[in-house]
């Protein structure tokens, strides 16, 4: 049990020459969540917006050696500390009224668009833990996943940068594009909500997407999104499995066990609103501090490198999630 809770203890000892990157990171965060929020860019989310803020701050400046260690400490521990909170948005009950069919609908089409999207990037040549982190992007929750999916993959923070990249493109197009399909396909507002939360990258792309059709199709979609957010803990752990049956050893990922648990303490004890909120809202800010710092180590002249090959893969992934999660919602709702 030392290990789960040694999570916790840098939190508190971070020492006095982490504070200027860790002054960076929250700045660059509370400026993307002010542009998301304030500024009418509700398209992208403050996560995508902070990295896309971390990696203009690293045009502009460069390499910034004095703010590294918090920099790092923020990549590492706040992140981890973030994931565990999201487990506070979820309450078991919830995940229970989706009903059997849907969960299976949803879990199958994360399991599929996970395993054919690393499948493809091999055809295509794409290396295999950008491929991964994109992947994990597609099948499961955008930005969140991309990060927790890497502390396994340990992939580069360009790789990282570009499958966010992707995620924010082809979500943003998916948000879009869902409510003028809703017609043509003859979707009813929970049909057209469980669609859009199986199948959109970002919490923020399915809330647009979802709320855009009614207020019944928006919750429906959240729910099933958020589902699909549960579902990020057990495939972090498998990876991890993966590879550590490989060989590799990576470091077992503790703060998915922490995710799962704050799921089930927000099941059994019933939590105040205004702590419920806080946890979402420290989350919220974590993360962001965290990608924030993911883009000011990232290499712009690494992502140009990288090709189109990649971009197609995100382009096929998002095609390929949203025609089989329909097809699978409805066959088993």
């Amino acid at each position: 049990m030392s290990q789960p809770l040694s999570l916790f203890r840098p939190l508190f000892r971070a020492p006095s020459s982490h504070l200027p990157g860790i002054l960076l990171a929250l700045v660059l965060a509370g400026a993307a969540m002010a542009l998301s929020g304030g500024l009418g860019l509700a398209l992208l989310s403050p996560l995508i917006l902070a990295m896309g803020l971390g990696m203009a701050g690293r045009v502009l400046l460069g390499p910034l050696a004095a703010a590294e260690p918090g920099l790092r400490f923020a990549r590492q521990h706040l992140l981890r500390a973030a994931i565990i909170l999201l487990g506070f948005r979820l309450t078991l009950a919830e995940v229970g009224s989706l009903g059997l069919g849907v969960a299976l609908a949803v879990a199958g089409t994360l399991a599929a668009t996970f395993l054919l999207t690393r499948v493809l990037g091999r055809w295509l040549g794409v290396p295999a833990p950008l491929a991964e982190l994109i992947a994990a992007g597609s099948a499961v929750c955008g930005a969140s996943a991309i990060v927790a999916c890497n502390t396994v993959t340990r992939g580069r923070d360009e790789d990282v940068a570009y499958a966010m990249a992707c995620v924010a493109l082809f979500g943003s197009l998916g948000m879009l594009a869902c409510p003028v399909l809703a017609g043509p396909l003859g979707l009813d507002p929970r049909a057209y909500g469980l669609w859009t939360g199986a199948s959109l990258h970002e919490v923020a792309q399915v809330m647009g997407a979802g709320f855009a059709l009614g207020d019944e199709a928006g919750t429906v979609a959240t729910l099933a999104k958020l589902f699909r957010v549960a579902l990020l803990a057990p495939l972090v752990l498998m990876l991890g499995a993966g590879r550590r049956a490989g060989g590799t050893r990576p470091p077992m990922p503790w703060f998915v066990l922490g995710f799962l648990a704050a799921m089930v303490v927000n099941s059994l004890v019933p939590l105040p609103a205004v702590l419920l909120a806080g946890a979402a809202q420290l989350s919220a800010v974590l993360m962001a501090m965290a990608l924030a710092a993911l883009g000011l180590g990232t290499d712009l002249g690494q992502l140009r490198r990288r090709g189109v090959r990649p971009l197609l893969l995100a382009g096929l992934a998002a095609l390929f999630v949203s025609g089989f999660s329909l097809l699978a919602l409805q066959v088993l709702d």
